[in-house]
């Protein structure tokens, strides 16, 4: 790869569709989506659209509701497809076969499919990550194997055109480096600049201690119960 951008006059626009679902994370969608509408703002040939299975409000785990700008049938070929992720409504879309039906058959026809946070379990669950190395929220790593996907530690996993993200705010990391995949360095340092982002949090660096010790197991478990108390065999196949 080489820091220069790519010259897209040539080339059909491509479309970055970010999944929309009800209950998920904002932050998981509208990060990177917020990076890839820069490089739309930046670079002629890209396009940044937000698909569910019905153009409604739909609400999040916090008190924002979104709406989709397209179904899926409204954009049947993709790029780039990304998936966010959230708490116990993402856990329960594990057992959405519709959902799961739209994601197999659009990631079919997209050239880089993606996730952030939980969303890697929702690809998971579609039967995309088998195989492959994958990343997502640390309390529900332990998850991946019980689909036939390798767990990674890292802020972002690529393994052929599937990209994963680690939880949440790792969604604008991924984001940045697609954005330096198709359209150069120069361009994802500009995206960076233009969002500022140059995270300075209040009380340091992460200490993964409590996490790695398994301190927060019992409420991941917890949320799973609840968000698959309707679906007992699932719920079996990933706690036993």
């Amino acid at each position: 790869m080489t820091g220069t951008s790519p010259d897209p006059s040539t080339d059909p626009v491509k479309t970055i569709a970010f999944v929309l679902y009800p209950g998920l994370t904002p932050l998981d969608i509208v990060g990177p989506l917020q990076v890839f509408a820069a490089l739309a703002d930046l670079v002629p040939g890209y396009r940044t659209v937000v698909v569910g299975e019905r153009i409604e409000p739909m609400p999040s785990d916090t008190p924002l509701s979104l709406v989709p700008s397209h179904t899926f049938d409204g954009i049947p070929d993709p790029h780039a497809l990304i998936v966010p992720g959230g708490l116990v409504p993402t856990l329960a879309a594990m057992a959405d076969e519709s959902l799961l039906r739209n994601l197999r058959e659009t990631a079919a026809r997209s050239r880089v499919v993606g996730s952030v946070c939980t969303g890697s379990l929702l690809l998971a669950a579609a039967g995309l990550l088998e195989g492959r190395q994958a990343t997502t929220h640390w309390m529900y790593r332990d998850l991946l194997p019980r689909f036939g996907a390798t767990p990674v530690t890292r802020r972002w996993v690529e393994d052929g055109h599937v990209i994963t993200a680690a939880g949440v705010s790792a969604g604008i990391d991924m984001a940045l480096h697609l954005v330096g995949r198709l359209a150069g360095h120069d361009v994802a340092r500009t995206v960076q600049l233009f969002i500022e982002y140059d995270p300075e949090p209040p009380f340091g660096a992460i200490d993964w201690t409590a996490a790695g010790a398994g301190q927060y197991a019992p409420f991941a478990r917890q949320l799973l119960d609840t968000a698959l108390s309707d679906h007992p065999d699932l719920l079996a196949r990933l706690t036993s």
